[in-house]
């Protein structure tokens, strides 16, 4: 009797296993997984280029990758960076034109009619374009084509495979990784800026409409040719203390001292304007207290980027030679060893240089004399050129009140004078100018220039052209370049 019960129980349970093993066996076949699961494939879709299958392939041969079900691949651009777990950023492609083009700014509809290249194959010797007013520089969410790869199906396959493919994937400019240094030409906070400083009460007033701007990159320069002073009038080219606001307005973080005002009222003068920027956390470059202390070079390390910018006087005076303050006197032999040393160090070099102005202002009306390199007293081209031979990468001009020419030259790039960023020169169109060079740094490598031209009116404040303008401008200074 015993036995019977239990034979029953037994009987009851096998059958309960047997139906719950149908079961799960069921659902494995329905469902394709357990004894039943097939491993599933990577395909990928006709817009796959050659290049991109085989970096997905490689990436998967070299680990053991087990698939639920089939995934596929494809790719797709957008004109606005997007991130989602499925996509994976392959490539940032951007319109360039030719370094002498004076336009600066296409729609996206016309993206088609440029050459699009990758921003990693991005040189000093092309120019950047904007698209719908983005500079992709600046922006890195705008201004380009940005190209991913798509990965779809079960997600723990696609993120299986993303884990495996992105380590393969170029990296790309983040605000971590991007360098941005704007230089800028002559400031002089002195003579009628004074007076008008004396009428609005506030030295920020100058840069109002351009400090926004300016304090926006990494880096912000300026060669500042006045020192502070009480005894700064509206006549002599010294600053009142006061003015110190313009500059700090602007997020100014290096000031060129290779000017050959900064001694006019006085070495105490210039040695306290010098303790004023070291408060102001204010680096210097290309003057100093002493011949020795001038001559130094600002090494600047940001962000994987290394330069030395370097900073010279050859002009009509302001430079030290002693223990008295003053800018750095260029010599040939000076450069050479500056430059080498600099280069041994793996650096990107940028050359300053105070030369002898070119002083055809005398007009009211448009002269074109200054925006010739050779337009001053000496061998400005030749001096110029002579400093990329020695192996700087960049070469600019500290010293013309009116902006000059630029041109490529050997490996380097010259722009020849950049103009008056603030200054009373109100009278004369030419000196009411200027250039803003931004430069981009990634991966140790400057990877563009940007020219952005400004102006100023009898009000002294300065701002940025107008695009049409700006274009017409830059055009100018071509036509300089091209007839001298």
């Amino acid at each position: 009797m015993h036995k019977h019960k239990f034979g029953k129980i037994f009987g009851s349970i096998i059958a309960i296993v047997l139906v719950a093993a149908a079961i799960i066996l069921g659902i494995q076949w329905y469902n394709g997984t357990g004894i039943f699961a097939q491993l599933g494939e990577v395909t990928f879709a006709e817009n796959i280029t050659a290049e991109q299958q085989q970096l997905v392939n490689a990436a998967l041969e070299a680990n053991e990758l087990d698939l639920r079900h089939d995934v596929k691949v494809s790719t797709k651009t957008t004109h606005a960076l997007e991130t989602a777990n499925t996509e994976l950023l392959y490539d940032v492609k951007v319109p360039v034109t030719d370094f002498y083009n004076p336009l600066s700014n296409i729609e996206a509809s016309e993206l088609n009619d440029y050459e699009l290249i990758s921003v990693l194959e991005l040189t000093p010797q092309q120019k950047l374009l904007s698209v719908d007013n983005n500079y992709y520089l600046d922006t890195l969410d705008s201004g380009a084509v940005f190209e991913y790869l798509v990965l779809e199906g079960n997600s723990e396959d696609v993120a299986k495979i993303a884990t495996l493919v992105k380590p393969q994937l170029s990296v790309f400019p983040t605000k971590d990784t991007l360098l941005t240094f704007a230089q800028t030409g002559v400031t002089a906070l002195s003579r009628g800026m004074n007076i008008k400083l004396r009428e609005v009460g506030d030295a920020s007033y100058f840069a109002k409409n351009i400090g926004d701007f300016l304090s926006s990159f990494d880096l912000t320069h300026t060669s500042n040719e006045s020192s502070f002073s009480t005894a700064a009038t509206d006549r002599n080219i010294c600053s009142t203390p006061a003015m110190v606001d313009a500059l700090t307005s602007i997020g100014l973080d290096i000031v060129e001292l290779s000017g050959n005002h900064n001694q006019d009222c006085g070495d105490q003068a210039a040695l306290d304007t010098l303790d004023k920027y070291a408060e102001l956390g204010i680096q210097t470059v290309g003057g100093g207290a002493t011949a020795e202390l001038a001559a130094i070079p600002l090494k600047i390390n940001q962000k994987g980027n290394n330069i030395t910018f370097l900073a010279y006087n050859l002009s009509t005076g302001g430079y030290t030679l002693d223990n008295t303050p003053g800018a750095n006197f260029y010599t040939t032999e000076k450069a050479r060893a500056d430059i080498s040393a600099a280069k041994e160090r793996g650096d990107t070099v940028i050359v300053d240089v105070q030369y002898y102005e070119c002083n055809n202002y005398a007009s009211e009306v448009e002269d074109r004399t200054c925006d010739y390199a050779n337009s001053a007293a000496g061998d400005q081209i030749g001096l110029f050129r002579e400093i990329i031979n020695l192996g700087a990468d960049v070469v600019v001009g500290t010293a013309a009140h009116q902006p000059q020419t630029y041109e490529l030259y050997g490996d380097g790039v010259i722009y020849y004078g950049l103009g008056n960023l603030f200054f009373d020169q109100v009278w004369w169109p030419g000196t009411t100018r200027s250039l803003i060079l931004i430069h981009y740094f990634f991966n140790n490598q400057l990877i563009q220039t940007r020219i952005v031209p400004t102006i100023y009116d009898d009000k002294m404040q300065t701002q940025l052209m107008d695009t049409e303008s700006a274009a017409s401008f830059i055009e100018r200074l071509n036509q300089a370049r091209s007839q001298q």
